[in-house]
């Protein structure tokens, strides 16, 4: 599969590392083609791996990673050609994080997210909000955390959203540890909980956790 991955950061190098050693085209963008970190990821990983503008990565992408930070996702995905993000499947990966006032906040939150606002921005584009409540490495690796785990998915398109949990399963996540959150107004309350996770990653001094739902049917529709 041809997979577009917007961001250089750890999220985006990350993810795209996984992709591309399990055998996907995978074209890293960023604000411009020559970007240092992407080139040097680019000779890291070689095969496949290609890197470009985030127009690019957008319009190589059958589906795309949105992995840039919060406050620039709504301009890097919007700098993409309108025909190249229409019926694209784009998983949100971001997280509204304001450190504005020294302490971590959310520059959106309650009555709206980021999420949204991206599916809004771009209505065309089948926008799937997931991986964002875990560090980047468990994102692709959930073996790091001991015992059974979950990962949470939503968004309005049920197609969109089995993509992406099929992609997730190629990174080690049961099918059964994919909650559907149902549509993308659940983004308000997955990124909220970056808040509490950002406490937990402070009195752990790790990243390598989960959480895990419980005293909840196993068979029902929501655990894919």
């Amino acid at each position: 599969m041809r997979i577009g991955v917007l961001g250089t950061g750890m999220v985006g190098k990350t993810i795209a590392t996984r992709l591309a050693g399990l055998g996907h085209e995978v074209l890293m963008g960023s604000r411009t083609a020559d970007n240092e970190q992407a080139a040097e990821w680019v000779a890291a990983v070689g095969g496949a791996a290609r890197q470009g503008t985030f127009a690019d990565a957008v319009a190589n992408g059958e589906v795309v990673f949105n992995c840039t930070a919060g406050a620039a996702s709504l301009d890097a995905i919007g700098s993409a050609r309108p025909a190249d993000l229409a019926g694209k499947t784009l998983v949100d990966v971001s997280n509204a994080l304001d450190f504005s006032s020294g302490a971590p906040s959310l520059f959106v939150f309650g009555t709206d997210s980021l999420g949204e606002r991206i599916q809004r921005r771009f209505p065309d584009t089948r926008v799937v909000k997931a991986l964002n409540t875990v560090n980047h490495e468990v994102m692709v690796d959930p073996s790091r955390v001991p015992g059974e785990h979950d990962v949470f998915v939503c968004g309005d398109d049920e197609a969109a959203k089995a993509t992406v949990a099929s992609l997730l399963e190629s990174f080690g996540w049961p099918e059964g540890s994919i909650v559907d959150l149902g549509d993308i107004t659940a983004s308000r309350g997955v990124e909220a909980y970056l808040l509490f996770w950002i406490r937990l990653r402070g009195v752990t001094g790790t990243g390598d956790f989960n959480i895990r739902v419980v005293g909840a049917p196993q068979s029902l529709p929501w655990k894919r």
